[in-house]
């Protein structure tokens, strides 16, 4: 009679686990929250196997994490980096906010032999029972911990890989955008001929130029960059884009009021968040002469025949550090026929090499001055070319960008 019971003990614990294991995989088929789950697998534990004391640990990303607990005391149970500390055969001891807690055991809980995650179980006092359900249930805890914790980081996974997706195809409509913005055609005629590169870090960035007629004698061609990198500062720089082009277009300013302008024009954008860059210039090709205003920028370069360089650096502050530009001046340079002007990034002069050593402004001119009679695409190509050269190996840690103009 006693073998009997004890038969009929066996078979309904296992048919209790079995249809355990079932419920919790007809739960997660059913995509129920994480936290259904967790309380679903805490009365399996709690109620069904009389485990009274549980802390799940679970790893994310770097660090290992409390997913659930029952039966340790108030204090907090502190994250880890090292999972060694619970990989120890019997009594297992943490450090609480509250005190000292142990447990009988923790369980790894394994996916392809590499721990996801450790289940710690123990009574919390004297059992009257022969055995503990700790010992006793060892095998299904760990299965039943398995195939719940799988499942969660499974759906961490899926969940990561839609957000890597969207991410990716925001990115892709920024890049998009910001191709549309670069002019898609500069001119080469028989007063200027203007070619560019622009080298994105990330798949999109804030570096942006232009070169726009604005009448029968004057061009205005600008090269501007936005604080910070990626979608954000590729709609920041969109935004300014528009409130430039349309500021010319429309209206009748002189430089210095329009650089005013387009200060409020960030400020309101940007919100104090994230700044501009930029330097812009109108050319007249009758009185061949070069108005411009460089607002915290890398000053550009202008080479002429006779082999003499400048940097046209006067100007103002960065737009949208302050909400008015106190000190702001301009400068007007004649531009002999030959003239080179080389406007360009930060991720060009600040570029490294393995010796930590800037590409810097001299190599720049040095080239400028080398190839005094190169049209504006082969000046570039031979710029990028020597940038190369100097980086080696090193990948571009910055956006890169480059306008030149050749006045004729």
């Amino acid at each position: 009679m006693a073998h009997r019971e004890r038969l009929e003990a066996k078979i309904k614990q296992r048919d209790f686990k079995l249809n355990a294991l079932l419920d919790i995989t007809r739960a997660i088929n059913a995509n129920l929250p994480v936290a259904e789950l967790l309380k679903q697998f805490e009365r399996i534990l709690r109620e069904q196997l009389s485990i009274e004391k549980v802390v799940l640990f679970a790893r994310d990303e770097e660090r290992w994490k409390s997913l659930m607990q029952y039966g340790v005391g108030e204090g907090s149970l502190p994250d880890f980096s090292d999972p060694s500390m619970l990989s120890v055969k019997g009594e297992v001891r943490l450090q609480t906010s509250a005190g000292q807690e142990s447990f009988d055991l923790a369980i790894p809980v394994t996916n392809d032999g590499v721990p996801i995650a450790f289940i710690l179980v123990g009574d919390i006092g004297e059992q009257e029972i022969r055995i503990s359900p700790v010992i006793k249930h060892m095998r299904f805890i760990q299965t039943l911990t398995n195939v719940l914790v799988v499942a969660i980081e499974n759906r961490r996974l899926q969940q990561e890989r839609v957000k890597q997706a969207q991410v990716r195809r925001e990115l892709e409509l920024a890049a998009e955008m910001q191709a549309i913005l670069l002019p898609g055609q500069l001119p080469k005629n028989g007063h200027y001929d203007v070619s560019a590169i622009y080298k994105a870090h990330q798949q999109v960035g804030g570096d942006y130029y232009d070169f726009m007629e604005l009448n029968g004698e004057q061009v205005l061609f600008c090269m501007a960059d936005v604080s910070g990198k990626g979608v954000s500062a590729a709609f920041l720089m969109a935004n300014f884009q528009a409130c430039l082009r349309a500021l010319f277009t429309y209206s009748t300013l002189d430089l210095v009021q329009a650089v005013r302008e387009l200060n409020q024009q960030v400020m309101h954008t940007a919100m104090g968040e994230k700044y501009i860059t930029l330097f812009i210039a109108t050319y007249n090709r009758t009185t061949r002469m070069l108005h411009y205003v460089n607002c915290g920028h890398n000053p550009p370069v202008m080479a002429d025949t006779g082999g003499y360089t400048q940097l046209l650096k006067l100007g103002t502050l960065g737009l949208g550090m302050f909400d008015e530009l106190t000190r702001l001046s301009s400068g007007t340079v004649h531009v002999p026929p030959g003239s080179t002007v080389v406007c360009y990034t930060d991720g060009l002069v600040e570029l490294e090499d393995e010796r930590c050593e800037q590409y810097g402004v001299e190599r720049l001119e040095q080239l400028m001055l080398a190839f005094p009679g190169a049209s504006a695409s082969h000046l570039n190509e031979i710029i990028l070319q020597s940038v190369n050269d100097f980086k080696g190996d090193l990948p571009f840690v910055d956006d890169l960008a480059l306008l030149t103009c050749r006045f004729l």
